[in-house]
């Protein structure tokens, strides 16, 4: 294997994606259910340099549908807008990757990574591993099909005694994909044990492309650590940011020059809980942004003085407007917060 030495020499110059450079990117994950357009901007403000959309399917049928419609709501985000699309078909994957473009994306991102039985089971998301020829076939049908940059995000294989990782990026490489990915664990792992960091340098040495390690990094140090050990050129982050945006800058500055963040306080984490919970009410509407906003409150309580009282009182609140009374109540209570303040 490549030293860490060499590796980091490997990782001297900015990460391109198409017009766009990067310097060691960190990346928010698309995460089903989380990485909406709000969540996704609120982490790009406290410094996510790029994040795309929640997976779609390539499925035309379920390409029409309203959940498919909303996810691929992009125009007015910052650059560079990503969609990530799945399936199994080629020529339905070059078409889903048409489709996204016309809606605006500047880069498609192609889903070889999810572990959900629902998703594996029609033989897509990271059930594509086992067939490196459908992979090979599917890369290049969306490459050929759109002139933005298309990325790939995958796993190290299908099960622990399958891993393919190296083999899959320099198909990758082959079929003219910009960056990759990497999650650290295998589809047989899904989200259990420790990522393999070791595959990821492994990878990493493989291609000329520019690789992003994903998996478990949830610090600044671990963060670092990860950096140096595999050379990726920049890190994506999934659960760890659910109710921690601020996680991006605490990275962001460590990498830089050390310096240590605070993580926010309960003042600023109500604040902006206030915002994220408006501005879901207005995306989704009243009832399905207080449902959405629910799993959100649930996430940012870890900031809150009695935060699992905080979340039960949240969870049993039926409208919108009882929300948004209720934290703006909570704000005057306990720091003193004006109702109407700006968030």
């Amino acid at each position: 294997m490549v030293g860490s030495d060499e590796r980091q020499k490997k990782n001297t110059m900015p990460m391109q994606l198409g017009p766009y450079s990067f310097d060691r990117p960190l990346v928010l994950a698309p995460m089903a259910g989380v990485s909406d357009r709000v969540f996704r901007s609120l982490c790009r403000q406290h410094g996510a340099d790029y994040a795309p959309s929640e997976m779609t399917s390539s499925n035309p049928l379920l390409r029409a549908s309203a959940q498919t419609q909303k996810r691929l709501e992009i125009a007015g985000e910052n650059a560079p807008r990503i969609v990530q699309i799945a399936g199994a078909v080629p020529a339905e994957m070059a078409a889903a990757a048409r489709d996204c473009v016309a809606h605006g994306a500047e880069i498609v991102d192609i889903n070889m990574g999810c572990p959900a039985k629902r998703v594996c089971n029609r033989l897509a998301g990271s059930a594509l591993l086992k067939d490196e020829t459908l992979v090979r076939d599917i890369l290049v049908a969306v490459v050929s099909a759109v002139s933005v940059p298309v990325t790939l995000k995958t796993r190290t294989g299908w099960s622990r005694a399958a891993r393919n990782a190296v083999q899959i990026a320099r198909i990758a490489e082959d079929c003219g994909i910009s960056a990759l990915t990497l999650h650290g664990r295998t589809r047989e792992c899904a989200y259990q044990g420790e990522a393999e960091y070791d595959t990821i340098a492994a990878v990493k040495a493989a291609v000329r492309i520019p690789v992003i390690a994903n998996g478990d990094i949830t610090s600044p140090d671990k963060a670092r650590f990860v950096l140096e050990h595999t050379g990726a050129d920049g890190l994506m982050i999934g659960r760890a940011a659910q109710g921690d945006p601020w996680l991006f800058a605490r990275i962001r500055a460590y990498l830089t020059d050390g310096t240590v963040l605070a993580p926010p306080t309960a003042s600023e984490a109500l604040e902006t809980m206030r915002a994220h919970v408006s501005a879901l009410h207005a995306f989704y509407g009243e009832d399905l942004g207080m449902r959405i906003a629910r799993k959100h409150a649930g996430w940012y309580q870890q900031w809150l003085p009695q935060g699992s009282a905080f979340r039960a009182v949240f969870n049993g609140l039926s409208t919108a407007l009882a929300q948004t009374n209720y934290l703006c109540e909570l704000g005057d209570s306990l720091f003193g917060l004006q109702h109407g303040e700006a968030a």
